[in-house]
């Protein structure tokens, strides 16, 4: 079984995403200082609320620079803890697409845990610098575990000034509004934060029920589900609106519009007697993993089932060998299949749409911990899809 030392690192991840969630529901209300932006957004709670654009908003049609055929793309993780799906989602669709190289990238040398897997990056950003001195030319920044670390945010703010676009995943908002890199620009991050980040930043112009926003070099999205249109919106950028809408078709969505509610996710009475985490038994669940399987599939199905809230997930591979998967991340397996000692074991991954294996997720969530439990874990990611 996984050692004590990675189970604790996975409980201290989750306890403190509930305590930001928490602390930015206490401050939800609170101004937020600028002014409005172009068009008919309304300020609502501190936020404008960009529901009333008149245009869904687009990221600007990439540019190429430094002679290459091809933009190059790095997803940026922090050993201590990365958003799994924030990080293998935009990895994911990217890679998938063609349309760009596409880099895995850690802060420092060695493992990155991204509850509840862990997996081993192509590069560290000082190998990254060493390689392509003249920088990226799109840096994804997923949620982390501290959005403060000095070493991420210098790497940020020396990639902005190299000229390249920053695109904030999630909660990855708090760490590209530590470096400076949003004031005075229009941005949103997940509905839980609101408040929060209203008060924390002020000279951001923060936006609410939207699912990316394009301002010049700088681009944020919304909660969980968003990364994936934001991911497309840029391969729409980078090679145009057909060559995006296949991708999306094989991710399994068909619209990636920046159009979005997020206040529909936001309150949900039926759930307000769900038991609390520690009054409900901890599950060990394996998670199989093995060559090729897709790495956004697997990334949501694994988040999916560590946000009911006791599910400790472990990677369970063929032998202890790093496993490669279908676009080049590479995980590292914490069981052997036929020795794991857990609660539950999952079926081998198999859908390879990512809406697909998440309605798998929330399917088995619903049967074995209740509907309750999985409306949670749905509204969190801010996924409509219907949960059976």
């Amino acid at each position: 079984m996984a050692n004590t030392s990675t189970r604790k690192v996975t409980m201290h991840i989750t306890n403190r995403r509930t305590a930001i969630i928490s602390a930015a529901v206490t401050l939800a209300g609170m101004a937020l200082g600028g002014r409005a932006s172009a068009g008919k957004a309304i300020m609502t709670s501190g936020i404008f609320d960009a529901s009333k654009n008149p245009k869904p908003e687009k990221i600007p049609p990439y540019q190429p620079r430094f002679g290459r055929t091809k933009p190059l793309v790095a997803v940026v993780g922090l050993n201590e803890g990365t958003i799994i799906s924030d990080f293998c989602i935009p990895f994911g669709v990217m890679a998938r697409s063609g349309v760009a190289d596409v880099m895995s990238v850690s802060v420092k040398p060695g493992p990155v845990k991204m509850q509840p897997l862990t997996f081993q990056l192509q590069a560290t950003v000082a190998e990254f610098d060493r390689r392509h001195p003249e920088g990226a030319d799109y840096i994804f920044v997923p949620a982390v575990e501290n959005d403060s670390d000095p070493n991420l945010l210098a790497w940020i703010k020396a990639q902005a000034g190299k000229g390249c676009t920053v695109i904030s995943i999630c909660y990855g908002a708090m760490a590209v509004a530590n470096t400076g890199l949003f004031d005075g620009h229009r941005a949103t991050s997940h509905y839980s934060n609101e408040g929060f980040r209203a008060k924390r930043f002020p000279k951001v112009i923060w936006q609410k029920n939207i699912r990316y926003v394009a301002d010049g070099k700088v681009v944020s999205s919304a909660g969980v589900s968003a990364s994936m249109p934001t991911s497309i919106a840029l391969v729409e950028a980078i090679a145009g609106a057909a060559k995006a809408a296949q991708v999306a078709r094989d991710v399994g969505i068909d619209d990636w519009s920046s159009r979005h509610n997020s206040d529909a996710f936001q309150s949900d009475p039926g759930n307000a007697d769900m038991p609390a985490r520690n009054a409900r038994p901890d599950v060990t669940l394996g998670i199989p993993v093995k060559t090729g399987d897709d790495e956004i599939a697997l990334a949501v199905t694994a988040e999916a089932y560590s946000r009911t809230g006791n599910t400790f997930g472990y990677a369970v591979g063929p032998s202890k060998a790093p496993v490669r998967l279908a676009h080049g991340l590479v995980v590292l397996p914490d069981m052997v299949a036929g020795t794991a000692k857990v609660s539950r074991m999952l079926a081998p991954l198999e859908a390879q749409q990512a809406t697909r294996a998440l309605d798998i997720a929330l399917a088995d969530i619903t049967k074995t911990y209740g509907p309750k439990a999985a409306r949670n874990v749905a509204l969190f990611m801010e996924y409509p899809g219907k949960i059976e």
